[in-house]
């Protein structure tokens, strides 16, 4: 995980209940602890865990979010990008942007890539991945449906949480996951639904464009997607991994 302290960024590792203890070296290859530890409760201000060369989505990738949109279940995964700039790290506010009438959540399993990977088969895609987060496929619905194509309904800053932090130890294959608005389930599935797995998925988008470390793959979104509000608080929550909560917010807007 990332997180600033006294204007400093801080790199480091946690078990998500306890401490997170400061590492200096790269978390993809070579790193060692440097005896700096604090609280995780205390970290105030927390950092997206990576900054992407590029965030990839798959669109339509569960089961019963296909059936729901009443589109055919696409025979190959459907990819579009959301650019880094669009980035919004855990407790920081999504911005409801002026020219939308409708803003939809959509929870998401994140594959995090941590090695170069170009035309990788599936079996070599476990070599790449670094772990999973979690994420949230912000996205305009009105303007998507207006324009025929996802970039701008996808890309408007901060339509891209990402965090808390990156999970390396995990087996995302049947993950509880799940959507909360204001402390109401929206979402529940499990990624076991995913249409195309992760190692597919990654072995697909490296056919398509080369995999840098530190990109981000969102793996597409259950059914029950729907719109928010200004204050609304969105919470993605997944197995093993932890909860990423952000704050809906109209540009200018206080929340009382």
């Amino acid at each position: 995980m990332r997180f600033l302290r006294n204007d400093t960024v801080i790199q480091g590792i946690t078990d998500g209940i306890g401490y997170v203890k400061e590492i200096r070296g790269d978390i993809a290859g070579n790193y060692e602890l440097t005896g700096w530890q604090i609280p995780l409760k205390d970290v105030q201000k927390y950092l997206v865990p990576v900054y992407p060369s590029k965030i990839v989505g798959l669109g339509l990738n569960y089961r019963a979010h296909a059936e729901e949109t009443g589109v055919q279940i696409p025979s190959e995964p459907l990819m579009f990008l959301k650019p880094p700039s669009a980035l919004a790290a855990h407790g920081e506010d999504i911005i409801y942007p002026g020219i939308s009438s409708r803003v939809d959540y959509e929870a998401e399993l994140a594959i995090i890539i941590g090695k170069k990977a170009c035309n990788i088969s599936a079996e070599e895609a476990g070599n790449v991945i670094l772990g999973y987060s979690c994420f949230n496929d912000v996205t305009a619905r009105d303007l998507q449906k207006k324009d025929g194509q996802w970039t701008r309904a996808k890309s408007f800053d901060t339509f891209a949480p990402l965090g808390p932090w990156i999970e390396m130890d995990i087996d995302p294959s049947n993950l509880e996951i799940s959507m909360l608005k204001n402390d109401r389930v929206v979402q529940d599935s499990l990624t076991s639904d995913l249409i195309f797995n992760v190692n597919h998925i990654v072995s697909c988008v490296s056919r398509v464009m080369t995999l840098n470390p530190g990109d981000v793959i969102a793996t597409g979104t259950p059914s029950g997607i729907g719109p928010v509000e200004h204050g609304d608080i969105l919470t993605v929550r997944i197995q093993g991994i932890g909860e990423l909560q952000n704050r809906v917010v109209r540009p200018g807007g206080v929340i009382s």
